[in-house]
């Protein structure tokens, strides 16, 4: 079903933005933030301008290979009510946890219904994913930091392992029974993904100068 939206009476959006920085070799911060906004008008006749009704965001230092979680900050910038606030002390039970498998049942566990924000727990759960792309963002960033000349030990079967152990079964391309699993696991390199080549095309890239910074 397809409905054109075009015309339609807007009721309400919400916004979910997450980014991730490097910190260190070994260290990432994830910034979330989720914001709700009613149009102008919906609740205050008056009103000319849209106005936000939930504005959370969220900080985590995630320490690399493990995924733990070493630090956090909830801030609550807008909020329906004054008792809001009182549970952002309870967020820095994040702290130790793993970011990458379990993370979404931890996230229901600690901090689901009474014990939480149901809106600062909902970004948790958009940021995890994000976490975990930036496990090859990073090895990309190592990469570029390097001099292309420098000769690099290609990684063992245990390290290709770790490598790509966050994605294993998170989707049917990532099937643990897949053909491209079977790829990874026999030392075959994956190429770069399909937007990273197509813009190679366009820059005339040629792409094994990729798999070279990338794999060595």
């Amino acid at each position: 079903m397809t409905i054109d939206h075009i015309g339609l009476e807007p009721l309400h959006l919400r916004a979910y933005e997450v980014s991730a920085f490097r910190l260190s070799e070994s260290e990432i911060l994830l910034r979330g933030r989720v914001r709700d906004t009613k149009p102008a008008g919906l609740y205050i006749a008056e009103d000319p301008e849209p106005m936000v009704i939930h504005n959370m965001t969220v900080d985590l230092v995630v320490a690399l290979p493990g995924m733990e979680i070493t630090d956090a900050e909830v801030t609550f910038h807008v909020n329906p009510h004054e008792q809001c606030p009182s549970i952002i002390g309870h967020y820095q039970k994040l702290v130790g946890l793993s970011i990458s498998r379990g993370f979404t049942h931890r996230v229901r566990e600690l901090f689901g219904g009474p014990r939480g924000c149901t809106h600062t727990s909902a970004l948790l759960q958009a940021m995890a994913p994000v976490a975990i792309q930036c496990i090859w963002s990073m090895q990309a960033s190592s990469a570029s930091r390097q001099a292309v000349h420098i000769t690099r030990t290609k990684p063992s079967a245990e390290q290709r392992k770790a490598m790509f152990a966050f994605n294993l079964n998170t989707c049917h391309v990532w099937d643990e029974h897949g053909e491209q699993v079977a790829l990874v696991e026999s030392g075959q390199t994956l190429g770069p993904p399909l937007w990273a080549a197509n813009r190679m095309a366009e820059l005339g890239i040629d792409p094994s100068e990729w798999e070279a910074r990338m794999h060595g």
